[in-house]
């Protein structure tokens, strides 16, 4: 995947989401320069463990990556020859029950990829009115029973609040009988934590900010894994990569002013049966590329 970043010696790319740091190391091990970005404590002392044999070739930080631009301009940095975004959670937080990330095992609801912010799934869970419960279960779970998870929700906190991952997913599964591998509870999960996260908002904001720090020629990777996160990209990058836009009322059409970006790839790019196999996360994965274009070509 690394290698449409177009990795090698001289280049300085942004790890914007370092996780376990494995993508990261596969730009550093064709000899490119990697700052690494991440809100979880726990990631960024895995990583640095992971890659600090590479010495002044690689850095991570602690942060939010839709404060990127600012954390760059910090420590000096003015372009950037790649971006990688890998959207979404790593294994780690996945298979650490204390995150609160996963349905299977028994841990406290928290869903926070950066442990200090202040709002939990839990809060959410046990505080948010119906309505506001129905809509985030089907704004960002793309849940159809929504309202009846929503309302189950609400009749049962009225007794005992929701403390545990476990607990809403049987809650759930009580409203919705498991039909094949997926667990009925999945969606609830994930519109929780993009809700807690504030995740598409600040996909949004960081993407807009994404132009100004590619050097011409420089490659932007977005890895997302559900359909409203490739929705926010896909449009993205169309609205950036037409130099015309035409309107109906026009009489003709006109320079686009957000025209920076080349597509690499028309479509998004879809793992391989292989892929899945030797990684079962990896089936929903989508893969879009874009490269900045030179500054002379844009309207």
């Amino acid at each position: 995947m690394t290698h449409y970043l177009a990795p090698e010696p001289g280049k300085l790319f942004l790890d914007a989401t370092l996780g376990g740091g494995g993508h990261s190391e596969q730009l550093l091990s064709k000899g490119a320069k990697v700052i690494g970005l991440d809100q979880d404590p726990a990631a960024l002392s895995f990583a640095r463990a992971r890659l600090g044999h590479y010495d002044d070739k690689f850095g991570a930080i602690q942060g939010n990556f839709r404060d990127f631009g600012e954390i760059l301009s910090t420590i000096g940095i003015s372009g950037l020859d790649g971006l990688l975004l890998d959207l979404g959670i790593s294994s780690h937080q996945v298979d650490n029950a204390e995150r609160g990330f996963s349905f299977n095992k028994p841990g406290p609801l928290d869903m926070r990829m950066d442990p200090d912010a202040e709002v939990t799934a839990a809060e959410l869970i046990n505080n948010c009115p119906e309505e506001e419960l129905a809509r985030v279960f089907y704004e960002y779970g793309e849940e159809r029973a929504s309202r009846r998870i929503a309302s189950a929700i609400i009749e049962r906190r009225k007794e005992k609040f929701f403390e545990c991952t476990t607990d809403l997913a049987g809650l759930v599964e009580s409203i919705l009988p498991r039909r094949g591998k997926k667990h009925p509870a999945t969606r609830i999960f994930q519109a929780l934590r993009i809700a807690v996260n504030n995740e598409l908002r600040v996909l949004e904001e960081t993407l807009a900010e994404i132009p100004q720090w590619l050097r011409p020629g420089g490659r932007l990777v977005v890895i997302s894994f559900h359909s409203l996160e490739d929705r926010i990209v896909k449009s993205y990058l169309r609205r950036c990569s037409k130099s015309k836009i035409d309107r109906p009322e026009w009489p003709e059409p006109k320079s686009n002013p957000n025209y920076c970006f080349k597509l690499v790839m028309q479509k998004g790019l879809i793992p391989s049966r292989d892929e899945v196999k030797s990684n079962p996360r990896a089936r929903s994965a989508r893969l879009r590329v874009a490269e900045r274009l030179p500054i002379e070509v844009q309207p």
